[in-house]
This record gives structure tokens, sequence and C-alpha cells, in this order.
């Protein structure tokens, strides 16, 4: 584990300077700073606390390339609907933007405190005429939820937080039919990482909203009752197909991409 970590340490080291242009400054905010000024190779500035569940987030996207956003994104339309479902700081949202000037982004952030992080960076980058926020977690059902929030920005808040690990917080929620509703019909691509929702959200959602989405990537989590194959029968039901899984070493947990057939 020690070994680990060391490994971990040094790669993030190595892509402070690789993928940011601020890597010295980087490295003395880890220490010394409350906040991390992160600013990308693709001309990107991203807030974030200087805690590790919000910073991991920013160099899993910009770094890592977790979400493999080239091919992700590749023969979508230049003017593409994407939308980003558990938001977080808005690592991905912005970097949708970057990529594909003429894209409108609708970002849901559940946690009041991430959310306004979001925002920040949303005004940072000057992007509010195109990526959207919603202070608004995706649910089943339209109304409110409960789920823990340790405050801090931290991409481990949700449903699936660990015991103890923040505040039991009660956020207004919506269904993925306000969110067709909300970008007008149109949605070409989804990114999911909503703490173990995403059952929920999915299976519960009207088939037909689903007939324009080209591309979807999402985090699966562990919830009992529910299974990865779940929500693999019902998006591929609506014409997307799994491309790639690569599960986690926690039984339940991993990333997937699906993609409609002719978008594949």
């Amino acid at each position: 584990m020690r070994v680990r970590r060391v490994v971990r340490a040094g790669r993030r080291i190595r892509q402070s300077f690789t993928h940011f242009d601020n890597g010295t400054e980087l490295l003395w905010s880890t220490v010394r700073s409350k906040e991390m000024t992160f600013r990308t190779k693709t001309g990107l500035t991203m807030y974030a606390p200087n805690i590790a569940g919000a910073r991991f987030p920013v160099y899993e996207i910009n770094a890592d390339d977790v979400y493999r956003m080239g091919d992700l994104l590749e023969g979508l339309r230049p003017d593409l609907t994407a939308v980003d479902i558990g938001a977080h700081i808005g690592s991905f949202s912005t970097a949708v933007c970057a990529a594909v000037p003429g894209a409108t982004v609708h970002a849901y952030e559940a946690s009041p405190s991430t959310a306004a992080w979001l925002e920040r960076n949303v005004a940072a980058n000057d992007l509010g005429d195109r990526l959207v926020v919603h202070r608004r977690a995706v649910s089943d059902h339209a109304g409110a939820l409960e789920f823990v929030d340790n405050g801090s920005a931290s991409a481990h808040n949700g449903l699936t937080a660990p015991d103890g690990y923040g505040a039991t917080v009660s956020v207004p929620c919506v269904t993925f039919a306000d969110i067709h509703a909300a970008t007008g019909g149109r949605i070409d691509l989804i990114k999911s990482d909503a703490e173990g929702a995403e059952y929920g959200v999915i299976l519960t959602s009207d088939p037909a909203h689903w007939t324009t989405v080209q591309r979807v990537v999402m985090e699966y989590h562990p919830v009992d009752g529910y299974s990865f194959d779940d929500l693999v029968a019902f998006l591929g039901g609506v014409g997307l197909d799994l491309v790639r899984n690569e599960p986690a070493d926690r039984p339940g947990l991993g990333n997937a991409w699906f993609a409609r057939a002719a978008a594949a």
C-alpha cells in the first residue's frame, strides 16, 4: 500500500508539469494553501479546495484522461449538447467546452458547496453562455433526496459515501425527463458519475428520451439490488451498445463507455 501511494504521488508530481502550466505553483499549493489553481494546457483555469477528494478528479480528467475524451467526442456534432451528471467542480464540462467550441453543456451537481466551485470555474473561463449549471441531484423522482456531503467539494459525496464521511443533507432533485426537457429534447453526449444514483436515473427513464444520445460514459457503483448488467441491458435496448468496460478492483465499480452503432 505504501509503495502504491509513493508511485501515485510521483505520477502526480510529473503530471503537474506535463499537463498543467503552473506545476511549481501546484506543488507548493498542495502543502501550503487551502485552495489550488490549476492552469491546464488547453487554456482552462480550474479552482479546487486543497483536499484529495477535490484534487484527484482534476488530474484524472486533465492528466489521466480517464474518459478518453478524444474517442468520446470524435464524430459528434460540432454544436453538440452534453449532459454532465455529477459535474463536481466542472473538470469534464469545461474540458468538453474547450475541446468543442460550439458545444453546450448542462452540468448537474447536487452538493451546494461543490456547485459553488463549479460556478466559480464557469465564470473563470467565461463559459456562462455555454455551460449551464443546475444545482440539482438527478434521481428516479423529482422533489428532494438525502445524501452524504462533507462540504469540501469531494468527488466522493453521494449515496454511496462511506459511513461517517460527512453530513446528510437534503437537496432538490430532478429526473432524466427533466434533463431532456432542459436541453430542448436534444442530447448527444452523457457523462455520469452519480455515486450510486445511476441505476435509479437510467432504469426508470423513458426510452424515448434516449433517441438522440450518441455516446455515454459513466462510472458505475455497487448498489444493493442492482448490477452493471442492468445498465447494459437498458442502454442496449435504446440502441447504445457497450464498447468498453474497465472494472475497478472493487466489485460493482468501474468505468464504461456506450455508443450508438452509427457513431461507434
